[in-house]
Protein backbone atom coordinates (compact mmCIF):
# COMPACT_ATOMS: atom_id res chain seq x y z
CA UNK A 1 0.00 0.00 0.00
CA UNK A 2 1.34 3.41 -0.92
CA UNK A 3 0.19 6.96 -0.26
CA UNK A 4 1.56 10.50 -0.63
CA UNK A 5 3.67 10.22 2.52
CA UNK A 6 5.73 7.31 1.24
CA UNK A 7 8.91 8.03 -0.73
CA UNK A 8 9.33 5.82 -3.76
CA UNK A 9 12.54 4.21 -4.96
CA UNK A 10 13.56 3.82 -8.60
CA UNK A 11 11.44 0.69 -8.92
CA UNK A 12 8.30 2.55 -7.79
CA UNK A 13 7.92 0.63 -4.52
CA UNK A 14 7.58 2.53 -1.27
CA UNK A 15 10.73 2.28 0.83
CA UNK A 16 8.94 2.91 4.10
CA UNK A 17 10.23 6.45 4.71
CA UNK A 18 7.65 8.89 6.04
CA UNK A 19 8.21 12.14 4.14
CA UNK A 20 5.16 13.95 5.48
CA UNK A 21 5.72 17.54 6.69
CA UNK A 22 7.11 17.78 10.19
CA UNK A 23 8.31 14.17 10.28
CA UNK A 24 11.96 13.82 11.30
CA UNK A 25 13.73 10.79 9.85
CA UNK A 26 16.76 9.62 11.81
CA UNK A 27 18.54 6.81 10.01
CA UNK A 28 22.04 7.98 10.94
CA UNK A 29 23.98 5.18 12.61
CA UNK A 30 26.92 7.51 13.46
CA UNK A 31 25.01 9.55 16.03
CA UNK A 32 26.84 12.64 14.74
CA UNK A 33 25.27 16.03 14.06
CA UNK A 34 25.53 17.55 10.58
CA UNK A 35 28.23 19.95 11.86
CA UNK A 36 30.21 17.06 13.35
CA UNK A 37 29.96 15.12 10.08
CA UNK A 38 31.15 18.17 8.11
CA UNK A 39 34.12 18.66 10.44
CA UNK A 40 35.00 14.97 10.31
CA UNK A 41 34.84 14.88 6.52
CA UNK A 42 36.92 18.04 6.04
CA UNK A 43 39.66 17.04 8.50
CA UNK A 44 39.96 13.38 7.51
CA UNK A 45 42.43 13.85 4.62
CA UNK A 46 46.11 13.18 5.49
CA UNK A 47 47.30 16.79 5.02
CA UNK A 48 44.20 18.53 6.38
CA UNK A 49 44.10 20.66 9.52
CA UNK A 50 41.46 22.41 11.62
CA UNK A 51 41.36 25.43 9.32
CA UNK A 52 39.95 23.22 6.56
CA UNK A 53 36.78 22.82 8.63
CA UNK A 54 36.41 26.54 9.40
CA UNK A 55 33.12 28.06 8.20
CA UNK A 56 33.39 29.37 4.64
CA UNK A 57 30.27 31.55 4.63
CA UNK A 58 28.39 33.81 6.99
CA UNK A 59 24.66 34.40 6.85
CA UNK A 60 22.64 37.34 8.11
CA UNK A 61 18.86 37.25 8.38
CA UNK A 62 17.67 40.71 7.36
CA UNK A 63 14.01 39.97 7.95
CA UNK A 64 11.15 39.79 5.46
CA UNK A 65 12.59 36.53 4.11
CA UNK A 66 15.87 38.16 3.03
CA UNK A 67 19.12 36.39 3.97
CA UNK A 68 22.51 37.86 3.08
CA UNK A 69 25.25 35.28 2.39
CA UNK A 70 28.91 36.37 2.36
CA UNK A 71 32.25 34.61 2.15
CA UNK A 72 33.59 34.46 5.71
CA UNK A 73 36.70 36.53 6.48
CA UNK A 74 38.22 33.40 7.99
CA UNK A 75 37.57 31.19 4.95
CA UNK A 76 40.71 29.32 3.94
CA UNK A 77 39.64 29.31 0.30
CA UNK A 78 38.14 32.47 -1.17
CA UNK A 79 36.80 33.22 -4.64
CA UNK A 80 38.90 35.38 -6.98
CA UNK A 81 42.59 35.62 -7.74
CA UNK A 82 45.21 34.35 -5.30
CA UNK A 83 47.37 37.09 -3.80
Amino acid sequence: MSDDTQAHGPDGDGDGRDTSPGHVVDHDPTGMTDDEKRHDQLTRAPKSDESDAAPRITTEDRGDGVTRIDVADTAKVRPGKAD
